[in-house]
């Protein structure tokens, strides 16, 4: 991690943090990211990570940050979207949940080909895409018991919009972008791995 990660991700989480449209939804949003950004902080020296990853995963905590702020049914781009395309519903939460496959993907990919446990490509492909789901699904019951717990107070978090196939349609992109991920960073991927000088034993 370069002084330049932490001088994207610090001021944007301030700024998400300044004003935001509901603290409890930013609370909500943004928490995964710090969780992530303490767990880079420790296993920076035990385990570095391959630059795409660092970038990817900053990219990841960004787009929470922005949906923390103006919450996923309100990011201002994606209202002038809906108008311009004439659709009924701000679609930043889909580009979240293509995140929540895309990024996941390269890091189920490291973690599993660094710890060398799967010796099949093709399996690899599998198990990768599987953890992705898996992932999302565990995403979604978290909106559900934290919708239990909260009520109302929990809509802007949930962002459903009133689209009743949200949850299903969430976890579709997040199918989507895991393939996506493995299709076209592969190769890239496979050369940074090469080039990463600290693997686990």
């Amino acid at each position: 991690m370069n002084k330049w990660w932490w001088l994207v991700f610090a001021p944007v989480l301030v700024w998400s943090g300044i004003n935001p449209k509901d603290y409890f939804t930013w609370f909500l949003e943004v928490l995964p990211a710090v969780i992530g950004a303490v767990i880079l902080v420790s296993t920076r020296k035990s385990f570095p990570l391959t630059p795409l990853l660092y970038v990817l995963i900053l990219i990841h905590m960004v787009i929470l940050m922005v949906g923390g702020h103006y919450t996923y049914a309100e990011v201002p781009l994606f209202d002038w979207i809906r108008d311009w395309m004439g659709s009924e519903r701000n679609n930043y939460d889909k580009v979240g949940h293509l995140a929540q496959g895309f990024i996941p993907a390269i890091i189920a990919r490291e973690v599993l080909i660094r710890h060398q446990v799967v010796n099949s490509a093709k399996w690899l492909v599998v198990i990768i895409i599987s953890i992705c789901l898996a992932f999302s699904a565990f995403y979604e019951l978290i909106e559900w018991f934290v919708a239990i717990a909260s009520g109302q107070s929990a809509e802007a978090f949930l962002g459903t919009q009133g689209y009743i196939w949200d949850t299903q349609s969430d976890m579709g992109y997040a199918l989507l972008g895991s393939i996506l991920a493995l299709m076209t960073l592969s190769r890239w991927h496979d050369k940074q791995l090469d080039s990463v000088k600290q693997h686990p034993k």
